[in-house]
């Protein structure tokens, strides 16, 4: 066997995952996603658990750009050396 096979089957073996962790990872993120945590059917499939977790990662990277949008543009009418403009800076940090 080569070393550059010999390599990747070592690095492989350390990062399988077996089916049941697979499952109780999926049972978490049904637990935080709130589309699907507020549904009354407790059968939902891993594909639609990941599918609902990507559209609620995208809804939440929309959120944190308008709300930095949004204090960007209030720091823009707050005086630059006034406390609340401080504030605003470290948030946007």
């Amino acid at each position: 066997m080569s070393s550059r096979r010999s390599r990747s089957s070592q690095s492989g073996s350390s990062r399988n995952i077996t089916d049941d962790q697979i499952t109780d990872l999926v049972s978490k993120l049904q637990q935080l996603i709130p589309e699907i945590r507020n549904r009354r059917s407790d059968k939902v499939s891993a594909s639609k658990v990941l599918q609902e977790t990507c559209n609620y990662i995208r809804n939440l990277h929309r959120e944190v750009d308008d709300l930095s949008d949004r204090l960007s543009d209030l720091l823009a009418t707050t005086d630059a050396d006034s406390a609340q403009a401080a504030i605003i800076r470290s948030l946007l940090m």
